[in-house]
């Protein structure tokens, strides 16, 4: 199920975009629902580019670890898509939830054995802990 904050966000972006190639088409034609289509293919070309970049940068690094648990600790904020958790980290988190859960767990450990243990719902940072040894 989708919470009701996402659904209104889809919502409205569904409704940005037809509303920029309603006016896109108003004022020029089939040329401006060009122009509107050429800047959401843009849009999308940039997303897919960060994703990717994300990706590879995290694939170098061993998974589950991280340089400095403590400043991972504290950059991380509630509501953060896993994607900038991933950029914050620079590598994958070790998933210790069961495959298939509701709220997936991912923990960082650094060289002195600082875990940080992220849990995310629906993609979404919803708690942290710092736990030292």
């Amino acid at each position: 199920m989708v919470p009701p904050r996402e659904l209104l966000a889809r919502i409205g972006l569904t409704l940005l975009v037809v509303a920029l190639g309603f006016f896109g088409y108003r004022a020029y034609g089939v040329a401006g629902l060009a122009l509107v289509a050429g800047g959401l293919v843009m849009w999308a070309l940039l997303q897919w580019t960060r994703t990717m970049h994300i990706l590879k940068v995290t694939a170098r690094n061993p998974v589950g670890s991280v340089s400095s648990a403590v400043m991972l600790n504290a950059r991380l904020r509630s509501g953060m898509p896993l994607l900038q958790v991933l950029a914050l980290s620079r590598a994958l988190g070790r998933q210790v939830s069961p495959q298939g859960d509701a709220i997936e767990i991912y923990e960082w450990m650094d060289a002195g054995h600082v875990l940080v243990r992220a849990h995310f719902r629906l993609g979404r940072l919803t708690n942290w802990e710092l736990l030292r040894p």
